[in-house]
Order: C-alpha cells, then structure tokens, then sequence
C-alpha cells in the first residue's frame, strides 16, 4: 500500500498531489483509517468524489496551535469530528474511571485527543483562523447538538455548536448534507447564510429568520427544571424522522437560537452502495506501522456493513438520533463486490467476521409506507409488541448470506451484530432461524435480552421476558433437528432506570436457574441523547411524565452487579447487603434456590477483596457449554 493512495496528511503529500491548497481540512480525533466502517473515511471520500481536495490532520497536539495549521488556511473550512466514539465515552468507563487504552489511536495509546473533542478541536482552530467555517460532524457532535444532559459533568451543557465556537454541524450520517454545504460554500454563499440545509444545525441571532419551526423552551428554562428538560427531550425524540419530522429551535437568549434543520432523507440503495465503491485504501495510514497499527481495525477489517439505521427502538441506545429509524441497505452485488474484494487481502483466513449493521437481520425498512411516509411518531415497530404492519421477511438477508458463503475463499460467514430475536420470532417462517444455526454460529449465539423484570424491560423498550424465553427454546430446538450444540450468550445490563434492588434480585434468580454467571456485566452507561439518559438525569419517563427510580448511587450500582455475578465469593458481602435490603434474606442458605450460604461463624469477613489468607473451596465453575443441560 503507497502512501500516495491515502489523502494528504500533510503539506508535502499535498505537493506530491500537485495541490497549492486544500478546500477543506479534516481535523479527526481518531488515527486516520481509510475504511468505510470510519465516519472521516466516508465524509472524506464523499467530498473527492464531488471534486473537492481533503487533507487529514488527525490527533492534532490541542496544545499548539500550530498542529492545526499544517496545510494552512483551507478554501473553503474546516472539518472537524472527535471520531467514531464520544471522546468522553473512549476516554472513561461508566464508573468515569480512565481507560488504560484507546483502540482507535496507533499501538492504543491513551491519550492523544483531548476530552469533549469538538470544542477542544473548534476552540484551536477559532484561535488562528477566525473567520474560516468551522463544521463540526461525526457522533460526538450530532448527539450533543441541541442543549443535553452530560453524564461526565454531571449538568446540562449548551448545544456543542455554541461551545466549540463553530458555524455549523452537520448531524448523522451526512454524506447528504457534507456535499450541500461543500457546494454552497463554493459558490460563495456565507456560512452564516446556511440556515436551510436538511441535516444541519445552525446558529441564528435574529428570531424572523427562523421559519416554519417549533420552537423548544429555553437554555435557561431547561436548567431551572428537570420536567421541562424531560418535555422538550421528548418533542426531539419526535422529531428524527426525515419525513415528518419539524424544524426545531432552541433559544438561549433574545438574539441567539440554535436551529435543527429536519433529519437529510435516507440513502437510496443505490446512493449506499456508491458510498461504499469509493477508493478506500481499507486500512490504517502507513505511517502508524511503527507503533502496531491500529487496534479498532482488527473488528472490522473482515467485516461487511450491510445497513443502517434500526427500528428496534431501545431507550438505552442513540441510533434514533443519529441514523435514524428507516433501515437502509446495500445492494447483494454490492456487498459481493466487496466480500471479493476482502478475500484478497493477504491475512484473511477465509472468515468474514459479521454481515449486518445497528441490528443485523433488518434488510429493509420495517413497513413499506416508511420510504414514503416515514415512521410513526407516537408508535413503536417491536415495541411492547410487533406492529401489525410490521414486515417480518429474512428472505433477503437469507439470499445474501446463501451468495456470501459460495464465493471462492470463503471458509465461513460469521454474524455477530447484534440479532433483534423479537423480529425473528414475528417471521413465521424459520428458514433465517436454520441458517443462522447450521451456518452463521460457532458454538455460541450473543444476544441481548438486557433485563428480565417487566417494569424494566418496558423502560428500555425492550420485549417482555416471555419473547426471549421463546426464542432460546426455538433456539435449541433447531440446534437438535440439524444435530448441532451451540449455546446462547445472553447480554444482561444492570443499574438502568427503573431497576430497584428487586428487580436486580429478579435478573439475579434467572441467571440462578439458567445456571450462567456472566464474567462481565454492564451498567447502564448514559450517554448524550437517549431516553434513558434523560430518565437518568430527570427522574421522568419522557414518554409518559411518569416518575422513574434511578440507581445512582455507586454503592447501591455495586450491589446492582454484584447481585448477577452472586456466584463470585468476592462479592460476597455485597450480595448479602443487597439481600438484606430487598428483603429477602430467603435466598442466603443451602436450598436449590438460594442465591449464597449464610457466613459460617468463624469466617471472616471482608469488603470487596479477600482478606483472609486460607483459600476457600470454590465449586467448579460452570462453562457456557454446560448451563443449558436440562434443556
């Protein structure tokens, strides 16, 4: 691979190219990959196929102005993203303890891009150039691009536009709403004056220039009140649609708005795959070889996107807001093209690693008036249950991985996004179930059922248990009729809004009597513009005004977890103290269904790691192979 195939990265790059300028420079947070599972690859890639010159500073030093003012002042403006992660969410885990690695930086080093990316970024480049557009992109900027609530700081914070000193911010995917921008930049329309672009939002200072919106309460309103936060979370919630979705502006004071133009209108098959034919290099740059590459490249180099967007509709998950609700796919011939394309490759072992998206058996949008129409405001696809008009057919996903696994060099076809079993189950037809059995598993199937406890399950739009249980015994089932033994691997989260310690007790008896302790549990995490996030900050359901318990305290989240992995004698304390709160001390003795022994007299205590040196006897620990004998 020549460098000569990756944009510019720097000014003798641009030489090399015989550029004197560049029309826009794309400042990253991520190591710059030139693949298409990258958002600046795309956004990068689109804009050269419409003729403008790109150069990449990526991981600039936020210290010194001058990493930034390596090509100079660009033509036409700056991009700038944080990457494919919330620099916060790369940087923290949810207990907002630092992560010893960055998988999207070279050989993984912590480190290299500041916290809260964008305005870092902005705030730098606003210092040198003053005057030049600035365009924030990529998921940090869409999920905080009206006023949020920011877990890490624990307060509602402004619209990340008005921070980062910014002109613009084009949201969501954008491949779209980058090229209206780059065009009307270049044909010298202010930046100021690009107020009506679909997929955008903008800073206006005079109220009359604002038409056809609906107007959200104020910043001001908004911090003085949790229920007012809550009502105008929801009014955007409502508004993500691309086809009926409002205008919506956001006042912070009499000569300031920020204005969300409506969702840009999904990609048509054909505009999916073109984007996905683009010249991509695949890879890492050349220069990061040194220090191991690039991590984050290992979970996708093998891998195949088939779609976006998902209709699923998880309150805990952020792809309403940013890729929206109509499923969009690539062509077979596309993906094929690219499968081909991947077998080439000199370490590839004959294994695609996963075909899917957001969710992988979505292959279209979930009813046929969406493409027209869009999806319904007030109405979920799945959730509480399917919609009548729900088009529950794998036929096409089933065609698609029939085309992959015939393809010369290809050993077998791997899925391992995330499979909605809820949708499975609402094809009457099976032939998805078998296939996915006798060909897409190797011995173990991840899914994610989340909770088991009815009121949370309803608080993160998720189905009620009995679906899941459904699925595992249709499951095993046809594992028996084609002779295979291959397991589930169920994904469970603790401490999400609504869980009490006697729904965390609830999760705890149904990993008891499927006999699986998983190694790893995740808490909820809230992350900028999801409805849980906002019943975490407000208290409220948004789509009800119903009051919600939320576990906050990290003390109550410890036992929250520990209750799943009850089997672990180092939270052993913490599981009595959980029981004991919960009332119910009947699961601490020696029957079938206890959850833990009671103490014995001279054992010693201890809180979170063992203190006594004697080591104590530990059952055999029960592997996932074993946990669904009696099934």
């Amino acid at each position: 691979m020549t460098r000569s195939k990756f944009l510019p990265v720097d000014r003798n790059d641009m030489i090399e190219r015989g550029w004197d300028s560049v029309d826009f420079v794309y400042v990253i947070g991520d190591a710059y990959v030139d693949h298409p599972s990258f958002g600046h690859a795309i956004i990068s890639r689109v804009l050269e196929s419409h003729g403008y010159r790109v150069g990449i500073i990526s991981q600039p030093d936020w210290k010194d102005k001058k990493s930034i003012q390596v090509f100079g002042e660009p033509r036409l403006g700056f991009l700038v993203s944080a990457g494919n992660m919330d620099s916060m969410v790369n940087h923290y885990s949810v207990s907002k303890k630092r992560r010893k690695t960055d998988a999207y930086t070279p050989g993984g080093e912590m480190g290299k891009r500041p916290d809260y990316a964008c305005v870092v970024y902005g705030n730098l480049i606003r210092q040198t150039y003053k005057k030049t557009p600035i365009i924030l992109g990529g998921i940090e900027a869409s999920l905080r691009r009206l006023a949020h609530y920011d877990y890490w700081s624990d307060r509602l914070k402004r619209s990340v536009l008005l921070d980062s000193g910014a002109d613009i911010i084009s949201y969501g995917m954008g491949e779209r709403s980058i090229v209206e921008i780059a065009d009307a930049l270049d044909a010298g329309i202010p930046v100021n004056e690009l107020t009506y672009i679909d997929g955008t939002v903008v800073k206006i200072k005079d109220r009359d220039r604002i038409y056809d919106a609906e107007f959200l309460p104020s910043y001001e309103d908004l911090k003085a009140d949790k229920k007012t936060y809550a009502d105008s979370f929801y009014t955007q919630y409502l508004n993500t649609d691309a086809f009926n979705g409002k205008r919506l502006a956001e006042p912070y004071s009499d000569h300031l708005f920020v204005v969300q133009n409506p969702p840009s209108k999904p990609l048509s098959v054909s505009e999916m795959d073109d984007v996905y034919s683009l010249p991509y290099t695949r890879t890492y740059h050349p220069s990061y070889e040194a220090k191991g590459g690039i991590p984050a490249i290992s979970e996708i180099r093998f891998s195949l996107i088939s779609n976006r967007g998902c209709f699923g509709g998880c309150s805990f998950c952020a792809l309403t807001f940013h890729q929206g609700r109509i499923v969009q796919v690539r062509s077979h011939e596309s993906l094929l093209k690219e499968a081909e394309i991947i077998t080439k490759e000199k370490d590839f072992k004959g294994y695609i690693h996963d075909v899917g998206g957001p969710t992988a058996n979505f292959r279209h949008p979930s009813c046929k008036k969406q493409t027209e129409h869009g999806v319904c405001r007030n109405r979920q696809c799945l959730f509480p249950k399917p919609c009548g008009n729900l088009d529950a057919d794998h036929s096409d996903y089933v065609s698609l991985l029939k085309k992959l696994r015939e393809l010369p060099g290809i050993k077998k076809v791997f899925i391992r996004s995330g499979i909605r079993f809820d949708y499975l189950l609402a094809d009457r037809k099976r032939d998805f179930l078998k296939e996915l059995c006798q060909y897409h598993v190797s011995g173990q199937l991840k899914v994610a059922p989340e909770h088991v406890a009815r009121p949370v399950l309803s608080l993160m739009g998720k189905p009620e248990h009995s679906v899941y249980e459904k699925f595992t015994e249709e499951f095993y089932k046809m594992n028996a009729k084609i002779g295979k033994k291959q397991y589930l691997v169920p994904y469970l989260m603790s401490s999400h809004p609504g869980s009490t310690l006697k729904e965390a007790v609830e999760l705890a008896e149904y990993c008891r009597d499927l006999g699986y302790m998983p190694e790893q549990v995740q808490d909820f995490y809230p992350t900028p513009s999801t409805l849980s996030t906002c019943m975490y900050y407000t208290g409220l359901d948004p789509r009800t005004g119903q009051k919600v318990y939320v576990p906050k305290n990290p003390h109550e989240k410890a036992m929250q977890r520990a209750l799943i992995q009850y089997r672990n004698p180092e939270l052993y304390d913490l599981v009595l103290e959980a029981l004991k709160r919960a009332g119910r001390m009947d699961l601490v003795g020696f029957g079938p269904k206890c959850l833990i022994r009671p103490r014995r007299s001279n054992e010693k205590q201890f809180s979170g790691t063992r203190t006594d040196k004697a080591p104590r006897p530990r059952k055999k620990k029960k592997t996932i192979r074993n946990i669904h004998k009696k099934k």
